[in-house]
């Protein structure tokens, strides 16, 4: 009788961990499916976050050659070449030398100009992005390059009415639009 009761137990015990094994299972494989969910999601923001840099280090580059410290023959400053102007209307109340000397208030502004410039040109990134104007491959990324050269009135000029502003040394913002098209950067 004693075999029949100790056996029973462990039945039940078994039992139990039977069931709370399946019942186990399931969560893991729920949390399981949260955690592929959760690393999906990350690779795709460091995805987004790497396309930015790039497109920064690009535009930094075309601008500057990624200096800090360089100042052009109109005044523009810093890696992206800013002029006091935008910088005054962004917020960015500082001096040439304050600003020359911070890389990390250049990359600051630059995320700022970015940002302002989407808010702005939202209407025509909605119609244009993803369209070909005239051979040319139309992207949020190349309309922000272009704001970026020549201010979001020429970029809005462009598409009203096809004219194509050029900066001091001629350069047009076509020629941005075109070259820093298809950065994948997804501006919040």
């Amino acid at each position: 009788m004693r075999k029949i009761i100790l056996l029973s137990g462990l039945i039940t015990i078994m039992s139990m961990g039977v069931i709370d094994s399946s019942t186990g299972r399931n969560q893991l494989k729920v949390d399981s499916e949260k955690e592929l969910q959760r690393i999906e999601e990350e690779r795709v923001k460091q995805y987004h976050e790497d396309e930015l840099k790039r497109f920064l280090n690009d535009v930094g580059f075309r601008e500057s050659g990624n200096r800090y410290d360089i100042t052009n023959k109109w005044g523009y400053m810093g890696k992206y070449q800013f002029g006091r102007k935008t910088l005054k209307g962004l917020g960015f109340k500082v001096t040439k030398e304050e600003f020359l000397n911070n890389p990390q208030l250049q990359e600051e502004a630059m995320m700022a100009l970015l940002l302002h410039n989407k808010e702005k040109l939202q209407p025509y990134i909605d119609v244009f992005d993803g369209q070909t104007i005239n051979g040319m491959f139309i992207s949020e990324s190349g309309i922000l390059a272009a704001a970026h050269l020549g201010g979001q009135g020429s970029v809005r000029r462009y598409f009203k009415n096809g004219k194509v502003f050029k900066d001091g040394f001629g350069t047009k913002i076509t020629s941005y639009m075109e070259k820093f098209s298809g950065y994948d950067i997804k501006l919040n």
